[in-house]
C-alpha cells in the first residue's frame, strides 16, 4: 500500500472512530425527544386526528411535533451515515424505527412537512412498536460502540476514490521538429512555428530526426509522409520510435490526400493529418493542443450537511478526487460560501435542522446569478415519490446513501463540467476562446482596482486587424475566421499566462498587462505585431498576410477603467490614422 493509500485509510479509520464516539449523545438526543413525544401524544390519536394539523398534542409548531420531527431527522441521518461508515446492522435497525415512527405518526409528519406519509397506512404502528426497536437500536449500538471502529462489516463504500488525472505541465517554450526531405518546405513550417511562438528544428533525413528525438525528446514532431527513400518512410520511421519506446507526438503532412495514406499515417500513431499547401494557422491549432494540453482547475465543490462526520467523509473523498471543497454544516451559512466560494456544485442534504434542503434549494434558484448553479440531494431516502418532491425545486439529481466513492465523483466530475461548459459560453467568444467583451470588461475594472491597490503599473491595449473587411471580401468569411483564430492563437501563446486576453468585439481585440510598464508593453507588442505580420494565410492558390494596428494606454494613479479604454482606444485611432500597422502608446495622468 503506497503512502498515499495508507493516509487515506487512516483517514476513515479516524472518521468511523468520530462516529462512534458521536452516537452516544445522538441517541440520547433520540431519547430525550422520544421522551417527550410520549408525554404529549399517542399513536391511537393519530387515527382520529385531523389530517391538515395531525394527532393531538401534534399540531404544528408545538413542542410534541418539534420532538417528533427531531427523532425522525436523527432517525434518518443514523441510518444513512452507520451504512455509509459500514455500521449495517445499525443502520438496519434504525431504518426498521424510521419506518415505525413513519407508521404511527404519518399524518403529523406529513403535517410537519416530512411526507408524504405513505410507507404504511395510518395508524397502523403503535408507539411500543417503535419504543422496542428503540430498545434493540440502543443495545446495537452498545455493541459497536465496545468493539470500536472494526466491527464495522466491509468497507462500507471507503474504496479509493478513482484518482484525478494529472495536468498537463506547460512550457513557456515548445520544441518542435520539422522533418521533410524538401528543405525550403521545413524551413518555412520552422519560420512559421517560431510567429506563434515555438523553437523549431529542421531536418530533412529521417535517420537525422530519430537521432536528435532520441537526444532530445521536443513536444512534437511534423513530419512529411513521403520521403525519396522509400514507400511512406515517415510513417515508417514514426514506428521504429515507437518500437523502441519512443513515443512522440507526431503531425503528418503529404501532397496525397488519399485513403491509404491516411491510414499508413493513423496506424503509425500520427495525431493529426494536413495536406499541402499547409495552412500555417491550422497547424498551429493542432499543435497547441498536443504541446500544452490545457490545465483543468480543480472543482469547486460545496457539502452541506448537517451531520459532520458524512459532510468531512464525502469531503474526503472529493478532494483525494483532485477536487476543492468547501463544508456549510449550517444551512445559513449557505448563501455567504455561495457567493464567496463560487462552486461549480452543490452537494446537499435533504433533512437538515431548521429547514430542509428544499428549501435551501429553493432559497438559492432565486438568487438570478445561481440560477443554474447544478444542486444534487444526497441523502438516506429511498421514497421515490420523496426524492421527486425534493428535485422539483430544480435540482440536477439524487444520490442515495451510502454512495459508492467511484460513483460520487463520477456524478459530481459529470455535473461540474457541465456547469464549466455553461459558464465558459456565457463568458468567452465561441470562435476564439478568448473572453468575451462584457467579461473582458469586467476583468479590466477588477485589474484596474487591483493595481491601484497595490500601487502596481499596468498597461491596457487595444488591438485592430488593418483592412479586415477586404479580407472578408476578397477570400470570404471562413478564411476571415481563420486570421481572427491566428491573432487568438499569437496572443495567448507569446503572452504570459497572468496576461488575459479577449475578443472586444469583430476584429478588434484587448490584452491586459498586469506588473507591466509602457516600455516593456511597448516592446512585447511591437515583437507580437511584427511577427504577426509574417503569418501566412492561404485561400485556393493564393496566399495572403495581414497586420494589425495597435493602441496602449498606462493607467495613472487615478484612472477609472473607463479612462484606461478610452485612452488605448485614442491611441488606436491614432495608429490607424497614421498609416495602419504600427503601434501608438501613452501614459495616463
Amino acid at each position: 500500500m503506497s503512502d498515499k493509500d495508507a493516509s487515506f485509510a487512516e483517514k476513515v479509520s479516524r472518521l468511523r472512530a468520530v462516529f462512534l464516539e458521536r452516537l452516544p449523545k445522538r441517541l440520547a438526543e433520540a431519547r430525550c425527544a422520544l421522551d417527550i413525544l410520549r408525554s404529549v401524544a399517542t399513536p391511537a390519536a393519530s387515527s382520529a386526528g385531523d389530517r391538515r394539523g395531525g394527532p393531538t398534542g401534534l399540531g404544528r409548531g408545538d413542542p410534541g411535533a418539534e420532538a417528533l420531527v427531531s427523532l425522525r431527522r436523527i432517525l434518518h441521518n443514523l441510518k444513512g451515515t452507520g451504512e455509509s461508515f459500514g455500521f449495517k446492522e445499525l443502520s438496519s435497525r434504525t431504518q426498521e424505527c424510521e419506518r415505525e415512527l413513519d407508521a404511527a405518526f404519518s399524518s403529523a409528519l406529513e403535517s410537519a412537512g416530512i411526507g408524504p406519509g405513505d410507507c404504511r397506512a395510518e395508524g397502523a404502528g403503535t408507539l411500543a412498536e417503535f419504543e422496542r426497536g428503540f430498545a434493540e437500536l440502543e443495545s446495537c449500538a452498545a455493541e459497536l460502540m465496545a468493539a470500536g471502529p472494526r466491527g464495522a462489516q466491509g468497507d462500507g463504500g471507503f474504496a479509493r476514490p478513482p484518482a484525478s488525472a494529472q495536468p498537463g505541465i506547460r512550457r513557456s517554450e515548445s520544441l518542435v521538429y520539422v522533418c521533410d526531405d524538401d528543405s525550403l518546405q521545413a524551413e518555412l513550417i520552422a519560420d512559421q512555428l517560431k510567429y506563434f511562438g515555438y523553437r523549431a528544428k529542421t531536418f530533412t533525413r529521417t535517420r537525422d530526426l530519430r537521432a536528435a528525438v532520441l537526444a532530445e525528446a521536443p513536444a512534437a514532431v511534423v513530419m512529411d509522409l513521403m520521403f525519396p527513400g522509400g514507400e511512406c518512410e515517415g510513417a515508417d520511421a514514426l514506428s521504429g520510435l515507437r518500437s523502441e519506446g519512443v513515443c512522440v507526438p507526431a503531425v503528418f503532412i503529404s501532397g496525397r490526400g488519399d485513403f491509404e495514406a491516411r491510414i499508413r499515417a493513423v496506424r503509425a500513431g500520427g495525431v493529426a493529418y494536413y495536406t499541402k499547401p499547409l495552412e500555417a494557422n491550422e497547424l498551429m491549432g493542432t499543435i497547441d493542443e498536443i504541446a500544452h494540453p490545457r490545465e483543468a482547475e480543480p472543482f469547486r465543490i460545496l457539502v452541506v450537511d448537517d451531520e459532520p462526520d458524512v459532510a468531512r467523509y464525502h469531503q474526503l473523498i472529493l478532494e483525494e478526487a483532485g477536487m476543492t471543497v468547501r463544508v456549510a454544516e449550517l444551512p445559513e451559512t449557505v448563501l455567504d460560501l455561495v457567493k464567496g466560494f463560487r462552486p461549480d456544485l452543490v452537494l446537499m442534504d435533504v433533512y437538515m435542522p431548521r429547514c430542509s434542503g428544499r428549501e435551501v434549494a429553493t432559497l438559492i434558484r432565486q438568487i438570478p446569478d445561481f440560477l443554474s448553479l447544478p444542486i444534487i440531494f444526497l441523502s438516506a431516502e429511498t421514497d421515490k415519490a420523496k426524492q421527486f418532491s425534493a428535485m422539483s425545486v430544480g435540482a440536477e439529481g439524487f444520490l442515495t446513501k451510502p454512495i459508492e466513492p467511484r460513483e460520487l465523483v463520477n456524478s459530481v466530475s459529470l455535473r461540474a463540467e457541465r456547469m464549466r461548459t455553461l459558464r465558459s459560453l456565457m463568458s468567452r467568444d465561441s470562435l476564439t476562446g478568448l473572453f468575451n467583451h462584457t467579461t473582458t470588461t469586467e476583468l479590466l475594472r477588477s485589474s484596474v482596482d487591483a493595481a491601484k491597490r497595490g500601487c502596481r503599473p499596468l498597461c491596457f491595449a487595444m488591438i485592430d486587424l488593418d483592412r479586415f473587411k477586404s479580407v472578408n471580401d476578397s477570400y470570404g468569411h471562413p478564411v476571415g475566421d481563420q486570421v481572427l483564430l491566428a491573432v487568438s492563437r499569437v496572443l495567448k501563446r507569446r503572452l504570459r499566462n497572468s496576461d488575459l486576453v479577449g475578443r472586444y468585439g469583430g476584429e478588434e481585440f484587448a490584452v491586459i498587462l498586469a506588473d507591466t510598464d509602457l516600455d516593456a508593453a511597448v516592446n512585447l507588442m511591437e515583437v507580437l505585431r511584427e511577427d504577426f505580420s509574417r503569418v501566412l494565410f492561404h485561400a485556393g492558390e493564393r496566399t495572403f498576410s495581414c497586420t494589425f494596428s495597435c493602441g496602449i494606454s498606462m493607467m495613472g494613479p487615478t484612472s477609472t477603467h473607463e479612462a484606461v479604454r478610452e485612452a488605448a482606444d485614442i491611441n488606436l485611432y491614432k495608429a490607424k490614422e497614421a498609416g495602419r500597422n504600427r503601434l501608438v502608446a501613452g501614459r495616463m495622468p
